[in-house]
C-alpha cells in the first residue's frame, strides 16, 4: 500500500500514515455546495455542484485555498481539516447537489483520492446519474492516475501553472511540473478531445485549461499560452485568470506575491493572447482584482 498516485511518488503507507498531500486512507472534504464562480459554461445560472477535497500534492506557497490544502503539520502528524467520508457518502452528496439544481458535479482537488472518486462516479453513472462530472485539478497528475478516470470524467478543468522549471521549484517544490502537466494534459485531451455543449451553453464534455497569472511572471504565462495554442489550437478552452489573491502566509522571500496582479500585467498577457490568435478563451474583467473568488469553508467542519 505504498502510494504512487501523484508525481511526488512519496510511497507513503496511507493506511497508517499520511502522504505528502497530507491525506490518509479516507477521503476528506471541506465543502459541498453550489458554486457560482467558475467559468460561465461551468457555473451557469444555477451553480456548479462543487465538492472541495482537502489536501494537495502540490502545496503552492501562494495557494488560494490554503485553509484546506495544507496539513497543519506538513502531512506528518495531524489530519487535514474537513469531514471524513466514504464512497457511499460521496454518492449521496452527488445526489443532494443535483436536487439543489447543480448543472454538474465539480470535483475540486481530488487527485489524491482518485480511486475512491472513480468508484463513486462509476456507481452513480451505473444508477443513471446524468449530470456531467468535472475533474478540477492542478495539472500535477500522473497519466496512470488519470487513466483510472477514463470513461468517468466528462470535463477536465485543469491548471497549467508553470512553464519555467525554476519557478515551479521555487513556488511549489515541483521542478518536474512543466513536463508533468504536458503529459497530463495530453491524456486529458485524449480522453475528451472535443468540447460539447448543451442547449443552454453549458459544457458537457471537453477540456478547460486555466492559467492564473502571478505577479511579476507575465513571461511564464506567455510561454504557457504559446504552448497551448501551438499544440492544441482551439481544441481546448483557455481560461486566462487575473484573480490572484495573496493568502496572508506568503514567505518573505517572495515579496512580489504579497500583492495583486496589476492591470498592466494582465493586459500585457491578454494582448499577447490576441496577437497569437487565441479565440476559444475566457478572460476576466479587471474588476476581479477587487473581489475574491475563494469560497467559505466553514460549512463542513471536523468530525
Amino acid at each position: 500500500m505504498k502510494c504512487d498516485l501523484c508525481p511526488r511518488q512519496c510511497k507513503a503507507d496511507r493506511e497508517t500514515s499520511y502522504g505528502y498531500c497530507g491525506a490518509g486512507r479516507k477521503m476528506r472534504i471541506a465543502r459541498a455546495a453550489l458554486h457560482y464562480w467558475e467559468e460561465p459554461c461551468i457555473s451557469g445560472k444555477n451553480g456548479s455542484g462543487a465538492v472541495f477535497f482537502t489536501g494537495c500534492a502540490l502545496r503552492c506557497v501562494y495557494c488560494q485555498n490554503h485553509e484546506i490544502s495544507f496539513c497543519p503539520s506538513g502531512g506528518k502528524e495531524l489530519e487535514l481539516p474537513g469531514r471524513e467520508i466514504g464512497v457511499p457518502e460521496l454518492i449521496d452528496i452527488f445526489n443532494d447537489l443535483k436536487e439543489q439544481g447543480a448543472h454538474n458535479i465539480n470535483l475540486v482537488t481530488g487527485d489524491h483520492f482518485i480511486p475512491d472518486i472513480a468508484a463513486a462516479v462509476s456507481d452513480s453513472k451505473m444508477r443513471g446519474f446524468d449530470l456531467p462530472f468535472i475533474f478540477n485539478c492542478s495539472g500535477y497528475e500522473t497519466v496512470e492516475s488519470l487513466r483510472i478516470l477514463e470513461g468517468l470524467i466528462d470535463v477536465y478543468l485543469t491548471d497549467y501553472k508553470y512553464e519555467e522549471k525554476e519557478l515551479a521549484k521555487a513556488l511549489s517544490n515541483a521542478e518536474n511540473y512543466p513536463e508533468t502537466v504536458k503529459a497530463a494534459l495530453s491524456e486529458m485531451v485524449r480522453q475528451q478531445p472535443v468540447c460539447e455543449y448543451d442547449g443552454e451553453g453549458m459544457l458537457k464534455k471537453g477540456v478547460i485549461v486555466r492559467n492564473l497569472l502571478l505577479p511579476k511572471h507575465v513571461m511564464n504565462s506567455k510561454k504557457i499560452l504559446k504552448y497551448l495554442f501551438e499544440v492544441y489550437g482551439g481544441r481546448v478552452i483557455i481560461s486566462i485568470m487575473s484573480q490572484y489573491t495573496p493568502n496572508g502566509f506568503i514567505p518573505d522571500e517572495f515579496p512580489y506575491l504579497k500583492r495583486r496582479v496589476t492591470r498592466a500585467e494582465y493586459e500585457r498577457l491578454t494582448d499577447y493572447a490576441l496577437k497569437l490568435g487565441i479565440e476559444n478563451a475566457y478572460i476576466q474583467d479587471i474588476t476581479s482584482f477587487g473581489s475574491s473568488f475563494i469560497p467559505e469553508f466553514g460549512d463542513i467542519g471536523q468530525d
